[in-house]
């Protein structure tokens, strides 16, 4: 952050930020992301002799007007203002001022991004792919393994919904719930998320089972994985398996399985995940829940294939929908 900015607005935003860690369990991207968009919008007022305790709304209307007439995108401003919203809601909740000169500003126009998705046919097709030749004595060891992994991270991933980084990361004592039969308190992961928020995962059997045979397998060629921490284990700087390698491996079977790989990613796993599961008549809190969002709003984004869930609904159960025939 430039030491031009007025120290007052450079304190409050330091403040801002641990209040972020220490309460919300921010990350450290996310702390830096803050810090950034904070910085540059002090360092605006500053150069117009004004600070962040006495900008007015104005102030911060014309700052937005310039990042447009500097080509920035609605997305990008929208984050920023975002940032500059829970700023002045944190000073004014701090009394660091008597007012939020943010509250009533309205960000750009976005289009609506909708998440892509795969169909459930192509889900299949891909996971059909996965699991062939998982036990052909013809083909190496090494590589079988390999299949084995790939196909046990696709099962855990479409029956679970993770963060492809919470996947590749997944510690071994995440796995003991998994291991217990469901009718025994079992079939779960425990994943520890954003924000250090711990939530279960349920897994299907297809799922479980692809673990037990990967670690099988994995110990049988390799017994010194079994003093590992993770359950993906990698010789690389993490330890475990890096999530670009599992975006390679995953546009590579969704090529074999007929799917353009370019729609195929570990992130659109987990969309396809949410988006099969509100159409099949999920309440959305509940995927809210095993999606690991704070916010509900997060989760909205996949309420577009409800519509046609919605209207049919309206059209089969509404009492007076057949009053004109």
């Amino acid at each position: 952050m430039s030491g031009t900015a007025a120290p007052a607005s450079r304190a409050a935003i330091a403040d801002f930020l641990d209040m972020l860690a220490a309460e919300r369990g921010a990350a450290k991207n996310t702390l830096d992301a803050y810090a950034r968009d904070l910085g540059d919008y002090v360092l605006d007022l500053a150069r117009r002799g004004r600070d962040a305790l006495d900008a007015t709304t104005q102030d911060i209307r014309d700052y937005l007007g310039r990042l447009a007439e500097a080509g920035l995108k609605p997305s990008s401003a929208a984050r920023k203002l975002s940032a500059i919203r829970q700023f002045h809601r944190f000073l004014a909740a701090e009394e660091r001022r008597p007012d939020d000169p943010a509250v009533l500003l309205e960000g750009p126009r976005q289009g609506r991004r909708l998440p892509k998705v795969l169909s459930v046919d192509e889900v299949d097709a891909m996971l059909r792919v996965c699991r062939e030749g998982l036990d052909d004595p013809a083909r190496p060891a090494e590589d079988r393994l390999r299949a084995r992994r790939a196909a046990c991270l696709v099962e855990v991933l479409y029956a679970s919904g993770l963060r492809v980084s919470e996947l590749v990361a997944l510690p071994l004592a995440a796995t003991k719930l998994a291991e217990k039969p469901p009718e025994k308190g079992g079939g779960f992961l425990t994943i520890r998320g954003k924000g250090g928020r711990e939530r279960l995962a349920p897994l299907t059997t297809p799922a479980r089972e692809a673990i037990a045979a990967y670690r099988l397998q994995l110990l049988a060629l390799h017994p010194e994985a079994g003093a590992q921490k993770w359950l993906f284990p990698s010789e690389g700087e993490s330890g475990h398996l890096t999530r670009q390698v599992f975006a390679r491996e995953l546009k590579f079977l969704a090529a074999a399985a007929g799917v353009k790989p370019e729609r195929v990613s570990p992130h659109v796993l987990r969309h396809a995940f949410a988006s099969h599961l509100l159409q099949n008549g999920a309440d959305l809190r509940v995927v809210q829940e095993l999606l690991g969002h704070a916010d509900i709003a997060t989760t909205q984004i996949y309420t577009h294939v409800l519509d046609e869930r919605l209207k049919a609904m309206v059209r089969d159960l509404h009492p007076l929908n057949d009053a004109d025939d």
